[in-house]
């Protein structure tokens, strides 16, 4: 049985300094202590109280990362809902929204910093931990991390504080790699969060981490391709071209084209026309950028899916010769050594 709620936050004893039989019921006294919501805007309201709760946290993390001791399903179940209580919050407005200022270049953003992260970082910590414990058994712990607990995961993404968006980055990938039931819903929510930013907003701030964890699946994808995957590249890969901040991720971006190329050649032709579809047209540094791309694309493209698409490829490199800004014109004159190399 539970215990009885707390209310107010006071110290508890330490799990060694205990008998054995009552460590699940100070375990969830220690859950109900972490429940506790305080105000980070104010570093001196609540002290003591965020002290303790730190401290606690604390604990629950090295008694998992330990595996000192079997956690029963009903406390595992206490525990990710304590997660959720703490990581799951409604996002601040983006610091253009805040001040109904024009949104500014993302790449020129000062970076914002969550005032909880003092103990937001402990309870990502402690979810890591759960999910690649060696103990924590996929069958039980899918009933907790559902589709629903992963999706808002997901909306977390959209974090402007980059340290809690490397934190999911690393929870997800490893949810993607222990939990196999999971896996293609997780690529269809990544795509519709893709299908939002690209046709919509052209505002998120986790593309790159998003486009990191998919470098990774990618990479594990089998041979042949299925068509779920090629489809993936065709609607939502290469139209994340088009939205203006690519610059942002587009090192990402142009990993997870490539790994397409790399694994099934015959892909080339779709990339090479999908690029050029996307080229800019005034950006000469997003130029530069699908030129560099377009050239590591070439080196991976073999000679028959290349004279599929020379004569609006030629055509594309005419025009950047004639571009006025002159490291356009140098990067396209660059190529005739990949072409020769074809």
């Amino acid at each position: 049985m539970a215990p009885p709620p707390m209310a107010t936050v006071e110290p508890l004893p330490l799990f060694r300094d205990i008998p054995v039989s009552d460590r699940q019921n100070l375990f969830m006294r220690k859950l109900q202590i972490c429940c506790f919501q305080f105000d980070f805007s104010d570093t001196l309201k609540s002290a003591r109280e965020k002290e303790i709760k730190r401290q606690t946290l604390l604990e629950l993390v090295d008694l998992i990362q330990s595996g000192s001791g079997k956690i029963m399903e009903r406390c595992q179940e206490e525990m990710i809902k304590m997660i959720g209580v703490n990581i799951f919050r409604c996002l601040p407005p983006a610091s253009h929204e805040n001040t109904g200022q024009v949104a500014t270049d993302p790449e020129e953003d000062e970076g914002y910093l969550e005032p909880s992260w003092p103990h937001l970082q402990i309870v990502y910590e402690l979810l890591l931990r759960y999910v690649v414990s060696s103990d924590t058994d996929t069958k039980v712990a899918k009933r907790f991390i559902d589709h629903s607990f992963v999706l808002k995961l997901l909306d977390l993404f959209d974090s402007e504080d980059h340290r809690e968006r490397e934190f999911l980055k690393t929870i997800l990938h490893r949810i993607y790699g222990k939990f196999m039931v999971h896996r293609p819903f997780i690529r269809k929510a990544i795509n519709n969060i893709f299908f939002r930013f690209i046709y919509e907003t052209e505002r998120h701030s986790g593309i790159g981490e998003l486009l990191e964890i998919l470098g990774s699946i990618i990479n594990g994808f089998a041979l042949p391709m299925k068509e779920e995957h090629k489809l993936f590249l065709v609607r939502a890969l290469i139209p994340l071209h088009k939205p203006k901040p690519v610059g942002v991720y587009h090192q990402q971006l142009s990993y997870c084209i490539i790994q397409f190329v790399e694994k099934d050649y015959k892909l080339a032709d779709t990339v090479i026309r999908g690029l050029l579809k996307y080229w800019p047209l005034t950006n000469c540094q997003k130029e530069l950028l699908f030129l560099g791309e377009l050239e590591e694309v070439l080196e991976a493209t073999q000679s028959a899916e290349f004279q599929r698409c020379v004569v609006p490829l030629f055509r594309q490199i005419a025009r950047c010769l004639n571009s006025p800004h002159f490291q356009v014109t140098y990067k396209g004159l660059s190529f005739h050594y990949v072409i020769l190399g074809l």
